[in-house]
């Protein structure tokens, strides 16, 4: 009889045990991992993974009947459920209760939050703004603890791998705050930082492995805050950069699909053509549309199936959580073009209904205006497809700028391409809105695209800081770098010197740098702070005058008050008749160099010294 007793003591210890790792086995994940109450969209879709929670059954406890449940389903694989919350206008802040029975034994805590109106999520940027773009792991190492992670694929930190790791994360961003903010910056757009737990080259942010989880090799959540609230209170605001189009191919979800749909092509893996032709083209064959928008990216990015209604919600539930999370000012999104277009219009739609003055701006990659055109908002189509992104990438003036001052002046070249590209700018609902650039993350930096010509440089900048739209600067474009001999992105976007231990050169004290950066350098300062000041520049109406003999000339105007630029692409001085102009600038006689602040007399004539850029204003 006491054997018998010690095995049932044993076996009674054992169902336990068992019970025990059922409940770990169960360990529940639900995204997103909290919500608000008070928002436009009432309704609110809870993803939740397990181990056969799709068979579990599910209570929720709520405080009130303003919240209520009108949905839960399983998905294809019994690994998840979804649950379909509806949250009236009054519902008020609590805390839900997930009680799972039956396969999964488990309850769960569901913070339903207060919004945070002074964050200012979702209060835009426009053209007063200066954006700085910046790569997370190579502006700055703050924090050397979290340079390894344990557990994560990619162990190894090797500055001199252009395509590894090297080290930056969070906490260098926040050093490096005041130096933005001294230099003429207003907002800030980083490559992505969100996990990319891929097994190399994952650096550069764009394979996400998890939506909701800061790269622990960045940091976490809550320095990501801090970061956010620390910026803000220098005048920076935040540009989060979205990828609706792909994740990576480590994802979570990857061993364990909610829908076979989840995403497109899962088993043969095949690749986009890359022909952004095909969606306006009014010749193309289906199977070219359907390949440019399903196929991956490439082989280690899966292309999310945007057309599954919970992939689409997923999506849109994820980029909100990060703008009130955070209080973003605006997106930039990746990729743009590659995405299903009847869900970027769903996408955009529901971001501005929460966020009516939110600005977006969408990453295609095309010289031809008409093809960028296309997507932004107010544009109607002769296809009857309305775009619907705020802001576009202006990659057609990029070029044609980069072109014009590394090269001589001719019938067809030189500046005259900069005019025929702004004279295209018909084609655009608000090319105002376009967001213009020297160079980013993708291409070859501006010094090197220009022959290393530090006159041409500042042209482009020049160009950069007063024409029509929203100005970015990559960073180290300050400092003159480059990516001489390579066109490696590796190389492209290497480390911003003084933000690792050892550095010999130091960009944000000036320690090590040659008096060419360092002069460049306090230009830029010079520029952007200027820029931050002019209305003209900001709001102004544009007019333009027909490059003549290597001078292109424009102005903007605004209340009364006028900007002219005098752009000299000559390799010697041009001597401009006031007459030559005067449409530009009207009566005014007696103008202000920008810099310098000196009178300067217009009432004649003056001289535009070679390869340069002239900014006056009117007193």
């Amino acid at each position: 009889m006491f054997l018998n007793r010690i095995m049932k003591l044993i076996s009674t210890l054992w169902g336990l045990i068992c019970a025990c790792n059922i409940v770990v086995a169960a360990e529940l994940r639900v995204d997103p991992p909290n919500w608000w109450v008070g928002m436009a969209n009432q309704e609110l879709e809870l993803l939740i993974h397990g181990d056969n929670v799709g068979k579990a059954t599910l209570e929720v406890g709520i405080a009130d009947d303003t919240v209520q449940v009108v949905d839960i389903k399983s998905a294809d694989s019994d690994n998840y459920l979804i649950v379909t919350l509806v949250i009236a206008p009054e519902a008020r802040a609590q805390t839900l209760e997930l009680r799972f029975s039956g396969t999964v034994e488990q309850t769960l805590n569901y913070p339903l939050k207060a919004r945070d109106s002074a964050l200012g999520a979702g209060q835009g940027y426009d053209a007063s703004d200066v954006i700085y773009l910046l790569t997370p792991d190579r502006f700055a190492n703050g924090d050397r603890s979290n340079d390894r992670v344990e557990g994560m694929q990619e162990q190894v930190v090797d500055r001199s791998a252009p395509y590894g790791r090297h080290g930056g994360d969070l906490q260098g961003v926040l050093e490096h705050l005041d130096y933005l903010r001294e230099l003429g910056v207003t907002q800030l757009w980083m490559n992505p930082v969100l996990e990319n737990d891929q097994a190399e080259q994952s650096y550069h942010g764009y394979a996400i492995t998890d939506h909701y989880r800061i790269d622990p090799r960045y940091g976490d959540l809550d320095l990501m805050v801090t970061l956010a609230n620390e910026a803000r209170a220098r005048g920076i605001q935040f540009i989060w950069d979205v990828i609706p189009n792909h994740s990576g191919s480590y994802h979570w979800w990857m061993q364990d699909l909610p829908f076979k749909d989840w995403v497109n092509y899962p088993d043969s893996r095949q690749r986009t053509n890359h022909r952004r032709e095909s969606v306006q083209d009014p010749y193309s064959i289906a199977s070219d549309r359907e390949n440019f928008q399903s196929g991956w990216f490439v082989d280690a990015m899966p292309d999310l199936n945007q057309r599954n209604p919970h992939m689409a919600r997923y999506l849109i539930q994820n980029t909100i959580w990060w703008i009130e999370t955070l209080g973003l000012s605006g997106l930039r999104v990746d990729t743009y073009p590659y995405s299903d277009k009847a869900f970027m219009t769903q996408w955009n739609a529901a971001l501005l209904a929460e966020y009516p003055n939110l600005n977006s701006v969408g990453e295609e990659w095309s010289l031809n205006p008409t093809i960028v055109a296309y997507w932004q908002e107010g544009k109607h189509n002769s296809d009857g497809y309305l775009g619907s992104s705020p802001a576009m990438m202006d990659f057609p003036l990029n070029d044609s700028i980069l072109k014009a001052v590394a090269e001589s002046e001719a019938w067809n070249t030189g500046l005259t391409r900069v005019y025929q590209t702004l004279a295209n700018d018909f084609v655009y609902a608000n090319p105002n809105d376009l967001v213009i650039f020297p160079d980013n993350h993708d291409m070859s930096r501006v010094f090197s695209q220009v022959n290393e010509s530090v006159a041409a440089t500042k042209m482009a900048l020049a160009m950069i800081a007063t024409l029509r739209g929203i100005p970015q600067i990559f960073y180290g474009t300050e400092i003159l770098m480059h990516n001489r001999g390579t066109d490696s992105h590796g190389v492209i976007r290497s480390d911003f010197p003084g933000g690792w231990v050892g550095d010999t050169a130091n960009a944000r004290t000036g320690e090590g740098l040659s008096e060419e950066q360092l002069e460049f350098q306090r230009w830029t300062r010079e520029l952007l702070n200027w820029r931050r000041q002019q209305v003209a520049v900001h709001k102004g109406d544009f007019r333009h005058k027909a490059p003549v003999d290597g001078l292109y000339a424009y102005s903007r105007t605004y209340t009364g008050n006028t900007v002219l630029v005098l752009v000299n692409n000559l390799d010697v001085s041009r001597n401009v008749p006031r007459a030559e102009v005067s449409e530009l600038t009207g009566d005014a006689s007696l103008w202000i160099e920008a810099f310098s602040n000196e009178s300067i007399d217009f009432s004649e004539a003056l001289s535009v010294p070679p390869k340069s850029v002239l900014i006056l204003q009117t007193p």
